[in-house]
């Protein structure tokens, strides 16, 4: 888009975000004439009539809101350019915007996400949330990496791009008062005589570990479903049910005491993506994400230990 026109398409986002051509030359600081010829020259250029003037304001038209939605992005982030170039020029360091979906394990993301930021200056920024809306944020350039159990679908439009950082058999763990409710029963039929909490399906793991239980014929007595991972671990440590976890996370689950392993479903694993939107230059932090997710894997590497991503 040409200069002028881009000025344009900012007095339009303004005017839409104030909500009167009035309000916007005030925060523009230029005249309400000027404010309505840019509007007009933009209608002009695309065609189509944006915005509607009634008594107490402006409103959008259809064809106003489908401009909004595409401008929206585009200028927040050109407002938030002043304040990350000062504090950079000010020594603040980096700032590493990290989408987590909810159902990742936490203990893995503290691993994977934990040496990224020792002995650097940088600021990390963690949010949490469902999948498909990260992916979401992150086509928008509002994070610079998404965490997730799968890769991103492929959709030429949004420009992700997926890698596998590991995968990790799953175990299953009870708090141990509730294990000792079964023992003397093998593993895995003993599951099918305990409560169980699982991740709702909406985790990629669900699947898998239904799949898993039915194939050894195992009816689950399923008393909780959560979508956050560390509420499922919560309730699983209070002692409401078993529940599955990667073995990466063992030696940490295990540091409560109260909490035993069951056994491995060693057929059954989750994977750990880092999905990032696709740029000419990448934000530096992604490297090294990639770089400690290969030194906790071999750290970790044995019996039950992560495979390595490839």
């Amino acid at each position: 888009m040409a200069a002028y026109k881009l000025r344009h398409l900012q007095y339009f986002w303004v005017v839409a975000s104030e909500g009167s051509m009035s309000a916007a030359a005030r925060r523009l600081g230029v005249a309400v004439q000027t404010v309505s010829a840019q509007v007009r020259d933009l209608e002009r250029d695309l065609g189509f009539t944006l915005l509607r003037v009634r008594a107490r304001g402006v409103e959008l038209t259809p064809a106003g809101r489908a401009a909004l939605e595409l401008a929206e992005p585009m200028f927040q982030l050109a407002e938030r350019l002043p304040q990350a170039v000062a504090q950079a020029a000010a020594g603040e360091g980096a700032v590493l915007r990290v989408g987590i979906a909810d159902s990742l394990p936490k203990l893995v993301v503290q691993q994977l996400l934990g040496p990224v930021c020792e002995g650097a200056a940088m600021r990390l920024v963690g949010l949490e949330g469902e999948f498909d809306d990260l992916l979401a944020e992150l086509a928008l350039h509002r994070l610079d990496i998404v965490l997730g159990d799968r890769a991103a679908p492929i959709q030429p439009s949004l420009r992700l791009h997926s890698r596998l950082l590991g995968s990790a058999q799953v175990a299953w763990f009870a708090q141990a008062a509730l294990a000792r409710r079964v023992e003397g029963v093998a593993f895995p039929d003993l599951l099918g005589r305990l409560p169980l909490l699982m991740p709702t399906p909406h985790a990629a793991l669900r699947a898998r570990l239904d799949d898993w239980l039915a194939r050894h014929d195992i009816r689950p007595q399923v008393v909780g479903e959560f979508e956050d991972s560390a509420l499922l671990a919560s309730f699983g440590q209070s002692g409401m049910g078993a529940f599955a976890a990667p073995d990466w996370s063992t030696p940490q689950l295990l540091r409560d005491r109260a909490l035993v392993r069951l056994g491995s479903s060693a057929d059954v694993s989750e994977s750990f993506y880092a999905i990032s939107a696709r740029r000419r230059i990448e934000h530096p932090a992604v490297h090294r994400l990639l770089a400690a997710a290969v030194e906790v894997q071999a750290a970790a590497a044995g019996p039950g230990g992560p495979a390595a991503a490839p």
